[in-house]
């Protein structure tokens, strides 16, 4: 007789269980991160790591040359490290009128046992450099898609961008998933445009990055928080309440 008045109050249970099970897993976590300092810290932006700060990963050069240089000239990057803050500097970009799309960084990262990715990164441009960027990402770390592009219409300035690829069947959960971020010409045109419009485009010019970070949702259950255990035992209260009326 209890069990069959208790499954009254069945659809009231679940819908506590999935709030609680949502409620504990909506912060994204941080997969992987650059952030390019030296480590252990060496008070010299001049020096960094192109090892990943959080999580695992490789970064990797394409077709340009790279060194270290402050990532908090110019108004600064996203790193909250106040001292010691490198960014990781690239030159050497394809000549006037070439390479659309060759020149740039990769990074490849493993999203196994995450989903709904999200690529984040700053991402200074000088004022001779390229003013266009474009993200390409791909699934088998082989093959890759153009995806978003972006202006930097402004030298000497930091961008921060924000690339959701949480639509993308295949980069979640993903062992291969790797990303590019390369130059790319003026829309419509066969040449580059600088970033500051009274320069003129040169392979000298630099992009320098910081704070490169893939992010996503654990598929595994989520260890509820203290607020969650509360709610859950307020449901089986209102259960218990419920079956006793009926009962009596």
């Amino acid at each position: 007789m209890f069990a069959v008045r208790l499954s009254h109050a069945a659809p009231l249970l679940t819908g506590l269980l999935l709030a609680g099970a949502a409620q504990a897993n909506v912060q994204a976590d941080v997969i992987s991160q650059w952030s390019f300092n030296s480590n252990p810290a060496d008070t010299s932006t001049a020096t960094g790591s192109t090892l990943p700060s959080t999580g695992a990963g490789v970064a990797d050069v394409l077709g340009v040359n790279a060194s270290f240089a402050s990532g908090a000239s110019n108004g600064g990057s996203s790193d909250p490290v106040a001292s010691d803050n490198s960014g990781w500097q690239t030159t050497g970009y394809a000549a006037q009128g070439t390479g659309d799309k060759t020149t740039g960084v990769q990074f490849a990262v493993s999203t196994a046992g995450f989903d709904a990715i999200t690529v984040s990164y700053d991402l200074r441009h000088s004022n001779t450099s390229a003013r266009h960027e474009l993200f390409q990402y791909s699934l088998d770390g082989l093959n890759f898609v153009d995806f978003i592009g972006f202006e930097g219409d402004a030298g000497d300035t930091w961008f921060n961008r924000t690339v959701d690829l949480s639509g993308i069947a295949g980069v979640a959960n993903n062992d291969s998933f790797a990303f590019r971020i390369v130059s790319t010409f003026a829309p419509g045109t066969q040449a580059y445009a600088a970033s500051r419009a009274s320069s003129s485009y040169g392979t000298g010019g630099t992009w320098r990055f910081d704070m490169v970070t893939v992010s996503g949702m654990a598929v595994t259950p989520a260890v509820p928080e203290p607020e969650t255990y509360a709610l859950l035992a307020a449901g089986l209260l209102i259960v218990w309440v419920m079956s006793s009326r009926r009962l009596g």
